[in-house]
């Protein structure tokens, strides 16, 4: 005998939306604070992450928990280790290959497709802030924040310029392992400041509209960033 589908009614319907926006919003919370402490190495690789000693310390329940290490292990931060859980992926020099691997293929494509379809005004002016980057190394900023937001903002510009939402989303993806890598290498001025004069150049030849130029740019700054953190490694 057929029957009608139960129809909800309004407060219930009401309610249900409520809770899972609730738990939407508890989810993207855990992602985006577990997410940073892994990419800042506040957790270690190898560190196991219990349910219940993180709901406790992120204050939320079990379920959007779960929810955010799903997307975590999704990208790659986290992976399930026999007998342990969910632990932080480990990240090694032969990870570092591969992703230098596929990062010169994404970013010195997409560094050409830039000076073929960017704003000369926009890496111009990139150029020249990028050229006064040294005065930023020098300034009371232990942590690089001013510098490598300057850097984030190149990043961001080459995105919008090279009109291809898939190909941005690829290195959006690769960058959050790339700033873990970061970690790997020792601090060094001199090295910081090169690369500085590396993405002046990558700048320079975007506003010029010279791709192979800026894929060659490109080329070189990866090169010296990966031998950088193979002569500087630092196990953690």
């Amino acid at each position: 005998m057929y029957t009608n589908p139960p129809i909800y009614s309004a407060p219930l319907r009401f309610w249900v939306h409520f809770v899972y926006t609730a738990l939407m919003r508890a989810s993207e919370r855990a992602y985006k604070t577990l997410r940073e402490d892994i990419v800042e190495w506040r957790l270690l690789p190898g560190t196991v992450l219990a349910e219940v000693e993180q709901s406790e310390r992120l204050g939320l329940s079990r379920t959007p928990l779960r929810e955010a290490l799903g997307r975590l292990s999704a990208e790659g931060l986290t992976q399930t280790a026999p007998g342990r859980g969910v632990v932080v992926s480990d990240i090694s020099l032969e990870d570092v290959d591969e992703l230098f691997e596929l990062r010169e293929i994404l970013e010195c494509r997409a560094a050409a497709l830039a000076a073929q379809r960017g704003e000369v005004s926009v890496f111009a002016a990139l150029y020249t802030e990028l050229s006064d980057a040294p005065f930023l190394l020098g300034a009371a900023d232990p942590a690089r924040h001013s510098y490598y937001a300057l850097v984030g903002r190149l990043d961001e510009a080459i995105d919008a310029a090279i009109a291809n939402s898939y190909l941005a989303q690829a290195m959006r993806s690769l960058r959050v392992h790339l700033v873990r890598v970061r970690r790997l290498a020792a601090n060094d001025d001199g090295r910081l400041t090169a690369a500085a004069a590396e993405h002046a150049a990558i700048a320079e030849a975007i506003a010029e509209g010279n791709p192979r130029l800026a894929e060659a740019a490109t080329t070189v700054h990866l090169h010296r960033s990966l031998s950088h953190i193979k002569a500087t490694h630092q196990p953690h």
